[in-house]
Parts: C-alpha cells; structure tokens; sequence
C-alpha cells in the first residue's frame, strides 16, 4: 500500500498544489487547515510522514511538532518561509527531520518526501545488539539511549545519527559519509542540517557542549564519537 501523508497546510491553494503533486506521485493524501485538527487526524490515521506548515491557526506548526513528538517518532518534515532560519533550527531542534522552504516546486517537494521516507525505513532490524561506549548505552531495537541510568530522548534523526556514529565510534566520520548513511543520497538536504542535530545531541550528552568531550569535531574531516575518558590521539 502507498505511504500515507498528512498535510497541515492553512493556505488552500499551497495545500491544493501539494496534494496534487503528492497523489501524482502515488502517495495518498490526508489535509488538515490548522494544528488542533492536524494532530486529531495524527492519532486516528497513524500517517506515514507529516508535511507540517510553520504557521498554522489554533496550534502553531511548532507546538504541533512538540506535541507530535511527545508520543510519536513519525517523519516530520517542516514548510518554512525563506527568511525564517532561526525557525527552521528551531524545527529542527524540536524534533522535525527536515524543513523545505517557501515557494518550493512541486516536484522537488516529492521528491524531498520520497527521500524523508526512505530514511526513515532505512535501519536494518537485524542490529539488535546493545551498543556500548562506556556510560553511554545505545538499544537498536528500542530505539533507547541511557546516559548511566538516565534514559535520554532523542528525535528519531537524532538517534539515526548517534547511532551510525557509535557503530563507528573511535573512527573519524567524514561529514559526507555521515549526510549519505544517515540522511540518504538526497541531492536537496542542507549540510547544515549535520550541524544542527550534532549540536543538539551535544545538548544532551555532553556536560558541557561548548566543551564535548563525547562528540568531537574534526575540522576539515567530520565527527568521532568517543567515551568521555578516551585520550586524544
């Protein structure tokens, strides 16, 4: 059966170009016109992905994604104006996966959705092993990470992320390799996009984030993700 996509969109001719483009695409499409009854549809029909405006009647589009997150780990991926970066790190942070940017083309739009859902369905359920960096303990199949006997929430990028980066920890990730394994071979993501979930699992696993110690930088190569008493090479 074809993905289904939830469309929280308020403006009527940007909501009718995106479904059209959406079912063109084979996706089955269901909208709603502001947040309150974009999260009812949320529970009723367990969408695919949530294709979710910014600026949004009755909830906002973040307060959306907050609630979203608070019980599910759907795909979210964010519609922003082009001037507007501080609310799409802001997205980003809350636990939105990606952002696309007002106008947009509709094709490029589909495009951006077909390759969200991808990654999204991308890890293998085969790796069920416990993952363990000293006090850092990561559960593929849970999809859990305890920091000691704290359970630590994540995003679900965020723990794609931290956990291709622990399944090669001690080891330098080029910035390239870590964008194709864990965001997909999509010619449309930001690399910034990196850049901001590394700061914000920092934000949760590093006592001081402006110091890691867990989740270093590389300059000019990419990440290491290494136990807090690991010596530098």
């Amino acid at each position: 059966m074809s993905e289904l996509i939830l469309v929280v969109e308020d403006e009527a001719p940007v909501q009718e170009a995106i479904v059209e483009a959406l079912e063109a695409s084979g996706m089955r499409v269901i909208t709603a016109s502001d947040g309150e009854r974009g999260l009812e549809l949320l529970r009723a029909e367990r969408p695919d992905l949530v294709l979710l405006d910014l600026m949004l009647p009755k909830i906002g589009g973040m307060d959306v994604c907050v609630l979203i997150r608070e019980h599910s780990e759907v795909p979210i991926i964010m519609l922003t104006g082009l001037a507007a970066e501080d609310d799409r790190v802001e997205g980003l942070s809350r636990g939105a996966d990606d952002y696309i940017t007002k106008p947009f083309r509709v094709r490029e739009l589909a495009a951006r959705l077909r390759a969200v859902l991808r990654r999204s369905q991308h890890w293998s359920s085969d790796d069920r092993e416990l993952i363990e960096i000293e006090d850092l303990r990561i559960k593929p199949a849970a999809r859990e990470v305890w920091l000691d006997d704290r359970r630590i929430g994540l995003t679900p990028k965020e723990f794609d992320l931290l956990e291709y980066l622990a399944r090669n920890a001690g080891n330098v990730v080029p910035r390239e390799q870590i964008l194709d394994r864990v965001w997909g071979e999509d010619k449309y993501i930001d690399p910034r996009t990196l850049d901001v979930h590394i700061r914000w699992l920092r934000e949760k696993l590093e006592e001081s984030p402006s110091e890691p110690q867990r989740l270093l930088t590389v300059r000019g190569e990419g990440y290491r993700l290494v136990g807090p008493e690991a010596e530098e090479a």
